[in-house]
């Protein structure tokens, strides 16, 4: 954890994500007041943005297609399945278009995604709560986002790894704890290796 031992941690995350859609575009704001209309009328629960707009709470903007809600889906009983379709019924009628694995609201495509381990469980229990133009909403904390980064292991997410470690936001020792804890240090060593070997 060398290279991130002096970083000044930021707990809450910035007002960075209002930026997406500034460019007369459309304003993420509109998507957030949807979801918590979703959670106030008991669609889905507590709800946390992750992904590349995840991100832009914390770092500057990337180009990006869709929003990533994490979520707790409601399983069929006796089966490891899942059951999206509330979801998908009450954004239907709400006037919503569904588009393969998407739902677009209020012009962002939204993927409703569900912990698919350990990792993603935490970030979503542990997720922040900030606000997008007045309206609340949660989003991955910018440890979770660099070790979720670590796991998928892309070109794009060792980017953006590096992205977080240049701005200044991330706790080196929350960090650390949570690679610990989910069994990630060796390939945190390995990502040093690639990109700080002397």
């Amino acid at each position: 954890m060398s290279i991130i031992r002096s970083v000044v941690s930021h707990p809450v995350p910035v007002a960075a994500a209002e930026r997406l859609g500034e460019d007369g575009g459309v304003t993420i704001a509109k998507t957030i007041a949807v979801l918590n209309h979703m959670q106030a009328d008991g669609v889905i629960t507590e709800y946390a943005i992750g992904g590349a707009v995840g991100a832009t709470f914390y770092i500057e903007p990337a180009a990006t297609l869709d929003v990533d809600v994490f979520v707790h889906f409601e399983s069929v009983p006796g089966s490891l399945l899942i059951k999206p379709k509330p979801i998908f019924d009450y954004l239907s009628s709400k006037g919503c278009r569904i588009e393969g694995e998407y739902v677009h609201v209020e012009g962002w495509p939204v993927q409703f995604l569900p912990p698919d381990g350990p990792l993603i469980e935490e970030a979503i229990d542990e997720a922040v709560s900030t606000e997008v133009d007045g309206e609340p909403t949660r989003v991955f904390g910018a440890e979770h986002l660099v070790a979720i980064a670590l796991k998928t292991g892309r070109a794009k997410d060792k980017s953006r790894i590096l992205q977080f470690i240049e701005s200044g936001v991330l706790d080196a020792d929350r960090l650390q704890a949570i690679l610990k804890r989910h069994d990630w240090l060796d390939r945190w060593e390995r990502f040093e290796r690639q990109f700080f070997a002397e």
